[in-house]
């Protein structure tokens, strides 16, 4: 197993690539159920040039026909999608997000081509039709849900739902900020377009500023270096960063939860707007996924993959 300092290390570097807008050339995972199809991972152009592909009213006879599927996901969100920074090849990209991803591959009898991105390029590249799936740690939001077709929910977690979304905090400032009260001089970091994001306008009555990152670790980064007060973030991933990074001076604020509403629990794909019979056999996969508890097996695996590295989960 790789120490802490690797992670360290890892985290910078991840962060540093999101922050400068660069996109990594990775792919695919260690399969956890026998043989999956050819991955391919190629840096994906999130520019406006080219727009919307062609395509016709039916995206899933497209995706057929054409013997490939395009899944849009940012690659920094462990142990759902990350990189194994010792490899070189396309067997960079792990996490279960990418199981799941080779998963529908193999049922559509397609090779999968991941597009690795910023999370908001990976909710626009889907919306505007450039690629087929978003599998990204996706949660409902109504805005999402405007704009995307989303899949029934995959992944529930063990934990209790309304104890799976806090602040994370420095632990010098502990006796300063106690309750979501205390935030209203201060700014507050969530990663742009996401479920955190909108518990923090939704739910913390006032704040000095809120900054919109492109990944939670940049987040995170940004609260250890003072630029911030507050993460807004899924707990899960803050005790991962926390486990990981012991030296970092953070903490989770004790006994402060965001409240979700249960119409938007459950991990989901994101698919283009009206494409329904995609929609449906993506739903189809998702019901066989479940009944053979597939996902939570995969979400462990890759959390003992995350251990390897450095990842304390």
């Amino acid at each position: 197993m790789k120490n802490t300092r690797l992670l360290i290390t890892l985290t910078l570097t991840l962060s540093m690539a999101a922050l400068t807008a660069c996109t990594q050339t990775v792919t695919a995972v260690h399969p956890v159920l026998g043989s999956m199809p050819a991955v391919t991972a190629e840096a994906a152009d999130t520019s406006s040039a080219g727009g919307e592909k062609e395509h016709s009213s039916n995206r899933l006879q497209d995706i057929l026909d054409r013997g490939y599927i395009e899944v849009a996901t940012e690659p920094y969100f462990a142990p759902n999608e990350f990189i194994d920074p010792t490899k070189t090849d396309d067997s960079k990209y792990v996490g279960s997000d990418i199981e799941l991803a080779k998963y529908i591959a193999k049922d559509l009898g397609v090779e999968l081509r991941l597009k690795p991105m910023d999370f908001t390029s990976v909710l626009g590249s889907v919306s505007t039709g450039k690629f087929d799936l978003a599998i990204s740690a996706l949660a409902y939001t109504p805005a999402r849900a405007e704009t995307l077709n989303l899949s029934k929910g995959y992944y529930f977690g063990s934990e209790d739902p309304q104890k799976a979304y806090g602040l994370l905090i420095r632990k010098e400032d502990a006796d300063k900020i106690r309750s979501a009260e205390d935030l209203k001089d201060l700014t507050i970091v969530a990663q742009n377009g996401s479920l955190q994001e909108m518990f923090v306008t939704e739910q913390i009555p006032a704040y000095k500023k809120l900054n919109l990152v492109s990944s939670t670790n940049d987040a995170f980064l940004m609260v250890q270096t003072g630029r911030a007060d507050a993460v807004s973030a899924s707990l899960n991933m803050a005790q991962l960063y926390l486990d990981s990074n012991p030296d970092c001076g953070l903490m989770i604020l004790p006994d402060f939860y965001f409240t979700v509403d249960e119409n938007v629990q459950g991990t989901r794909i994101g698919i283009p707007k009206g494409e329904d019979e995609l929609t449906d056999r993506i739903n189809g996969i998702i019901d066989e996924v479940l009944e053979k508890d597939l996902y939570n097996q995969w979400y462990e695996s890759s959390r003992e993959y995350a251990k390897t590295l450095g990842l304390d989960v």
